[in-house]
This record gives structure tokens, sequence and C-alpha cells, in this order.
């Protein structure tokens, strides 16, 4: 399946799925709805709790797949 041209790919995530974390070992992306907004407050996933939506999973090995600004329930349902 073709990936839509409005997901793009975040590198340097870990599977706490969480694009906000200081201090690490590696090159981690920034969580582009928190540059917009100038914060720290969305998160990919939270276990147990919720799912963002922009989140569309992960590609191997270490990258999540988002679409901000374009929800992910539009992008996914999209004819490729």
């Amino acid at each position: 399946m073709a990936q839509s041209s409005k997901i793009r790919e975040l590198n340097g995530a870990n599977m706490d799925i969480d694009l906000v974390s200081e201090n690490l070992d590696w090159a981690q992306a920034a969580c582009p709805w928190n540059e917009v907004e100038n914060t720290k407050d969305h998160k990919c996933a939270v276990k147990d709790t919720s799912i963002c939506k922009y989140f569309c999973g992960i590609k191997y090995l270490d990258s999540v797949l988002c679409s901000y600004p374009y929800e992910n329930s539009d992008v996914l349902g999209e004819k490729k």
C-alpha cells in the first residue's frame, strides 16, 4: 500500500511513543503539533489512555508516522 504524501516520518521515536523526551543519546524529531503550539503537551500515544489524532503508526525500526496537520482518520481513509 502506498503511503500518503500527507504522512511524514519522525525519526528517533522510542516505544513509549513520545517525541518530547529530553537528554537522549540519539537524534529525535520534534512533534510538529508541539512546535506549532510551542508546547510539550502533545504525545503520539499514552499507554492505556489515548492515541494522537495525527498518529498513523510506526515504521520499522524507530519512526513514527505522523499526518499533522491532517487528522489520521482523513488521511488513512484516502484512496491512493
